[in-house]
């Protein structure tokens, strides 16, 4: 068997960009409509060319959190062996919310309770200006696997809420088709409210 090759080279990019989350979209995985042991998500090329979050006859929903400026974050680690001849990708999400609230505590035990997909709006932009957007936990989901709520002891300090979301995928992260007008409208996606607070 002929392993895969490479099929670009890379050039220098001219352009900036600029790290940093907006939003993050949080979607149930078992609700996205699919076939056994798949997501209602469709991947080719490392895009997401559609989104399935039909249950029975509702469309289901995204719950969208605004970050705080400077304080989430993204990364995935690529884990291979030679030894075992495998290699897999752990996307991670990394957020911090401002202020406890008992609203949030009750939201932060259902996020733990789930599994989850996120989808992560960065203040990166396309040419056309629109923010890129990339899918963590399409394949398996995430988990809140980690965390922190506390309260500093200064009055400067802050309070809030500290969590992680990890997963465990076969690929690396895909982004997200471009939108026309506002982020998910793109025909192929089925996706009920956007609920944003």
């Amino acid at each position: 068997m002929a392993c895969i090759a490479i099929t670009k080279g890379r050039s220098l990019d001219c352009s900036k960009t600029s790290g940093g989350i907006k939003y993050v979209y949080f979607g149930i995985l078992d609700e996205f409509e699919a076939p056994i042991e798949t997501t209602g998500i469709v991947v080719v090329d490392s895009e997401v060319t559609a989104i399935d979050m039909l249950v029975g006859a509702t469309q289901n929903t995204l719950y969208r959190y605004t970050m705080p400026l400077g304080v989430a974050s993204i990364s995935e680690s690529i884990v291979g062996s030679r030894e075992n001849g495998s290699i897999h990708f752990v996307p991670t999400l990394s957020v911090i919310l401002n202020k406890l609230t008992k609203e949030d505590q009750n939201q932060i035990k259902l996020l733990s309770q789930s599994t989850v997909v996120a989808f992560v709006q960065l203040n990166a932009t396309l040419a056309n200006g629109h923010d890129v957007i990339v899918g963590l936990g399409v394949e398996n989901g995430l988990q809140l696997n980690a965390g922190t709520i506390d309260s500093g002891a200064a009055w400067g300090d802050r309070n809030g809420y500290t969590l992680t979301f990890d997963g465990m995928e076969q690929n690396p992260f895909p982004m997200v088709a471009d939108y026309t007008a506002v982020p998910f409208d793109n025909t192929a996606f089925e996706i009920g409210t956007i609920v944003t607070s």
